[in-house]
C-alpha cells in the first residue's frame, strides 16, 4: 500500500468519492446531512426536556416519575423531535428558497 487507508494508492480524501472512487451523487449526500440535522436537532430536543424537567425538580420539587422514567421520556423526545426534523426540513428550505425568488 503506497498510502495509509487506500488500497490503490490512489490517495485522496475520503469524502470526495463513494464507492470505488467515484463521487457519490448529490441526493445521496442531501440526504445523509438531513438526517445527521435531524438527529442533532433530537439530541437538542431530548437534553432540552431533561433541562426543563431538572430545573422543574429544583423549583417545584418532586416529579411523578423517577429519573428512570425522564431517561424515557427524553429519548421519546428525542426520537418525536428527530423525526419531526427530517420530514418537515426539506419544505422549510423549499419554502426560503422560494420567498428569495
Amino acid at each position: 500500500m503506497d498510502a495509509e487507508g487506500d488500497e490503490d494508492g490512489r490517495g485522496g480524501r475520503p469524502d470526495e468519492a463513494g464507492r470505488g472512487g467515484r463521487p457519490e451523487p448529490a441526493a445521496s449526500r442531501a440526504k445523509r446531512a438531513r438526517a445527521k440535522s435531524a438527529a442533532l436537532w433530537g439530541l437538542v430536543g431530548g437534553f432540552a426536556f431533561l433541562v426543563l424537567a431538572q430545573g422543574f425538580r429544583l423549583v417545584a420539587g418532586d416529579l411523578p416519575v423517577g429519573y428512570g422514567g425522564l431517561v424515557g421520556i427524553a429519548a421519546t423526545v428525542a426520537i418525536a423531535a428527530g423525526g419531526i426534523a427530517y420530514a418537515t426540513e426539506h419544505r422549510l428550505r423549499a419554502k426560503r428558497a422560494k420567498r428569495r425568488t
